[in-house]
């Protein structure tokens, strides 16, 4: 590994702790950043004269033929440069001599590292968040050409209740949008510049740190130099937030694939997403939503790795932090990956109408309904309870639905349970009585899919 800084060295570093200690391999995804950083840091030593004129044009020209270099695939990333700052300085140096000795100038790989890993992160924070836009678009579409059809909605996995299958995809929405926001407020505290805080003290030159916040766009300045360069809160923050993306992603894998099972058969996957069976012919698997669910382990896992660094870490900057950066790049790509499929494979699910129509005959979909009609009656609620929880035995004992139990066996139940009751008794028609805001019924859905839309356009 060649050393730019030999003075204090004798013997050149052991082979192993060459391979062992490099970063190149994956830190080289930080490149553009690590350019970005330094011409707005030479920028600014050129306005405070630590930079000649010319020296800031030769720096600047040689930065930004690297720049094109690494846009066009063609840079040449030397191992003997074991991280990606020391990799530009040295192809910099290579291009224009002298002048690239300078550029080190009032910075350390402490705060330059701190500060390409925020640029980074908050450009896959925005990235992300129109990822979740795109998968939000989505389940609105489905939603919406779906939004007579009515399907049971379950708690503990039995049937439950009545629902639109719009609801149910719009739960989703109001998830993903949740975490929009997250990734949002994650950005905000991200979005702070480090640069400046050299190793862990600051400087002595009359550098200027807001200068360079503004080429770069940051919202304000890291303020105390030795939490600048040891921060690693905003990727914690960022991973938290695609973790629990990775979480509400996998439980809608999950009820696709309940759906699509035999047992449910509720929904058709289509043929470019599915997969077949090397040995029975008859198969369609969901590979997708199972890799989507699978892929959840890595992140929560990415998030847990980075939490276990830093709980031991002392002040200020530890080479401990170099492990920051594989977990965060591995979790944004996998999430990045797994949205974008959802985004375009949620479009193509085929809902069986006579399926759904078929699994609201079972289970008592419209007991609850029925509760409340004896409560719309006067009785008090746990007396109503009561008292269709005995016709749902009943019923259940006989073999029958509550709609065809016999007028006498209502009345017998309950004298208030008159011949309005079988109006109540569908579960198909269940959802259009729901009356509540927020509530699974149409008024509350195509208000629900008003409102999305017009807040997703924006």
């Amino acid at each position: 590994m060649a050393k730019m800084w030999k003075g204090r060295f004798r013997g050149a570093t052991h082979p192993l702790m060459e391979a062992f200690g490099q970063s190149i391999s994956f830190d080289r995804e930080l490149g553009r950043q690590d350019v970005a950083g330094s011409l707005a840091h030479a920028k600014m030593l050129a306005a405070a004269g630590l930079l000649t004129s010319g020296e800031h044009r030769a720096i600047r020209k040689g930065l930004a033929a690297i720049a094109d270099d690494m846009a066009a695939g063609k840079f040449v990333f030397d191992p003997a440069n074991e991280d990606i700052h020391m990799s530009v300085e040295a192809e910099l140096t290579a291009r224009i001599g002298a002048p690239a000795r300078k550029l080190h100038t009032g910075r350390s790989r402490n705060d330059q590292v701190a500060t390409d890993l925020r640029l980074w992160t908050r450009e896959r924070q925005d990235a992300l968040a129109e990822r979740l836009r795109q998968v939000m678009l989505s389940l609105l579409a489905v939603a919406e050409r779906e939004r007579r059809l009515v399907i049971p909605g379950y708690t503990h996995l039995q049937r439950a209740q009545p629902v639109l299958l719009a609801q149910h995809l719009l739960a989703y929405v109001e998830m993903f949008d949740r975490d929009r926001g997250r990734l949002a407020d994650a950005r905000r505290r991200t979005n702070r510049l480090p640069l400046g805080a050299g190793a862990l003290a600051g400087t002595t030159l009359p550098i200027d740190r807001e200068a360079v916040r503004r080429e770069l766009g940051f919202d304000g300045l890291c303020e105390n130099s030795m939490d600048a360069v040891s921060d690693r809160d905003f990727a914690v923050e960022t991973l938290s937030c695609l973790a629990l993306i990775a979480v509400h992603a996998s439980r809608l894998a999950e009820d696709v694939v309940l759906w699509a099972t035999s047992e449910w058969g509720l929904v058709k996957l289509d043929d470019s997403w599915s997969t077949g069976s090397s040995i029975m012919p008859q198969k369609r698997n969901p590979d997708l939503l199972e890799l989507v669910r699978g892929k959840t382990g890595r992140v929560i896992g990415a998030l847990v790795a980075l939490l276990t660094i830093l709980k031991g870490l002392p002040m200020a900057y530890n080479r401990d932090l170099q492990e920051d950066k594989e977990p965060l790049f591995d979790a944004a790509r996998t999430v990045g990956s797994s949205l974008e499929c959802l985004a375009a494979f949620i479009p193509t699910l085929k809902f069986d109408e006579k399926r759904a129509a078929a699994l609201l005959r079972d289970g008592f979909l419209d007991a609850t309904v029925l509760a409340e009609y004896l409560v719309e009656k006067g009785l008090p609620f746990r007396t109503a309870h009561e008292t269709v929880g005995n016709l749902v035995r009943l019923a259940e004992d006989s073999g029958r639905r509550l709609r065809e139990l016999t007028g006498r066996e209502m009345l017998a139940a309950s004298p208030l349970l008159d011949a309005g009751v079988r109006r109540r008794l569908d579960p198909a028609k269940v959802p259009a009585s729901y009356a509540s805001a927020g509530s699974a019924g149409p008024a509350g859905v195509r208000r629900a899919l008003a409102a999305w839309k017009k807040k997703l356009a924006k």
